[in-house]
């Protein structure tokens, strides 16, 4: 954690939590995954370094980008772009009622679509498509993300 400095947490489950940091190094933000691994069984421990391994080959405009990953102090560290729209479900409460145009609704499918399509080529499985886990970038590009149950098929 030594190149990022904390700004806030921005998300909190059952293992772990969501943190927007800066790097020291170009003051980028990023959010950083924070998962407690001291607390899990061997299998969980795998699952979330499985994870890891998922985002690592998951390059896709479409996809929340995996930038690197690190073990320190019982936790496992996933640093991954910030996408700066927030997720799907906000964005849907914050229109309080308010239609979405059809050609938006179609636009934000079709990326969705394209995000599956890659994962899905690559023979994994998300199992948790949900508006929480899609987000936006500043430009409004929807990146699918939190790859922390998925699966991958065997070939």
């Amino acid at each position: 954690m030594e190149k990022y400095v904390k700004v806030q947490k921005i998300g909190e489950g059952s293992f772990g939590k969501a943190i927007l940091v800066k790097a020291k190094e170009n003051s980028r933000q990023y959010v950083i995954k924070e998962i407690n691994i001291c607390k899990m069984s061997n299998k969980e421990r795998e699952e979330s370094r499985r994870e890891v391994a998922v985002l690592a080959n998951m390059k896709h405009p479409n996809i929340v980008l995996y930038r690197e990953s690190f073990e320190e102090n019982g936790s496992l560290y996933i640093v991954m772009d910030y996408c700066e729209g927030g997720d799907l479900f906000r964005r849907i409460n914050a229109q309080k009622g308010i239609l979405f145009s059809e050609d938006q609704i179609m636009d934000w499918f079709v990326q969705i679509c394209l995000a599956l399509k890659h994962v899905h080529d690559r023979k994994i499985l998300h199992r948790d498509i949900k508006s929480q886990n899609i987000f936006l970038t500043k430009d409004g590009t929807i990146q699918l993300g939190d790859f922390g149950i998925a699966r991958v098929l065997n070939r």
